[in-house]
């Protein structure tokens, strides 16, 4: 129920080509109207199935916005799309985002969806009481991916780094099987694969995304000529999500039936995952556009992931993150509301 951001760097020869040819969903007629739905992706995130809310409620219908949902099993898949050009929109996480604009896609934050709050971190077993404890031990997690990057925080925050660990590469999930197994000392997960170490494992989270707010950002990004072509309808949109974020706080029994029977999950799995992620209000985004030295602010956590991916070799170079948001949508959107 997580993303992936790890084959990123694989697609990037695709990407300097999609740049020019970009298949751009959308289309004008001679009249002016738009022919086509936006095409919005979406993967297994508990946060992003409020799409299904969105859309259940009526509320893409409301605003009077033609929206086509677009489901990815395979959560690298939407990123793909995303910078070829064949969806217009996509929710992933903020650090999938930095790769592309450096390779040169047009890409724009328009608002933050979520934040991890507890659905990341480094189960171990028992003995091992702090993060400082992992010296020396065996920690298993899947290079390049956000649970390298918060594991290397934690570690960091500790005053560890990475070799101070016996570090071991495994995918996410095969480093909580591994855990399950006592193969290892600790590992860094997502959920679900975070609360079944736990469980099953007989570990304790030793520490998760809660103790580190921001650090893990997920948002929706826009392909730039979309902005540039339908900001009428963009902003019906982001106006369709938070009409959303709002009837799932007032409605939330009723809401979480209602997505877990469209996502094909049990409500109880999907009430547990919601726990781990804080949905953000137009306000709450308004603060983290701002510039910062902590990760309360968007700029910090992006550059913060910059600096890890040119580290890995993911990227060449770290993009001007300046222009990395389009503010408009979301100063609007608390207009409307006001």
């Amino acid at each position: 129920m997580k993303r992936n951001w790890g084959v990123t760097y694989l697609l990037a020869i695709i990407l300097l080509l999609a740049t020019a040819c970009g298949n751009s969903s959308t289309s004008t007629k001679e009249d002016g109207s738009k022919s086509q739905p936006i095409k919005i992706g979406f993967s297994a995130l508990p946060s992003w199935y409020l799409w299904h809310l969105v859309e259940e409620k009526g509320f893409f219908k409301k605003h009077g916005v033609d929206v086509e949902l677009v489901w990815f099993p395979v959560y690298a898949d939407s990123l793909s799309a995303l910078n070829t050009g064949k969806i217009d929109a996509n929710s992933q996480a903020l650090i999938d985002t930095i790769s592309p604009i450096e390779k040169g896609v047009d890409l724009k934050v328009v608002f933050i969806t979520d934040n991890s709050l507890g659905g990341d971190g480094l189960v171990a077993t028992k003995d091992i009481k702090t993060v400082a404890d992992l010296k020396g031990k065996k920690v298993g997690t899947e290079i390049g991916t956000i649970e390298h990057f918060f594991m290397l925080t934690a570690l960091k925050e500790a005053g560890l780094s990475e070799s101070d660990v016996k570090f071991t590469n495994l995918t996410v999930q095969d480093a909580g099987s591994s855990f399950i197994a006592g193969k290892l000392d600790a590992a860094g997960l997502w959920e679900p694969f975070l609360s079944m170490a736990v469980e099953k494992g007989k570990g304790h989270k030793l520490v998760t995304s809660a103790d580190f707010p921001g650090l893990i950002a997920d948002v929706f990004v826009v392909r730039e000529e979309i902005l540039n072509t339908r900001k009428e309808d963009i902003q019906k949109i982001v106006a369709a999500w938070f009409d959303a974020v709002n009837y799932l706080s007032n409605h939330y029994d009723e809401s979480i039936q209602l997505i877990a029977e469209q996502a094909g999950i049990s409500k109880e799995e999907l009430d547990a995952g919601m726990k781990g992620f804080k949905l953000f209000s137009p306000e709450e985004n308004i603060r983290a556009f701002q510039e910062g030295n902590t990760y309360q602010s968007i700029y910090y956590t992006a550059r913060k992931n910059a600096e890890f991916l040119k580290e890995l070799g993911f990227i060449q170079e770290i993009p001007d993150l300046d222009q990395l948001v389009d503010q408009t949508f979301i100063n609007e959107e608390i207009r409307r509301n006001k």
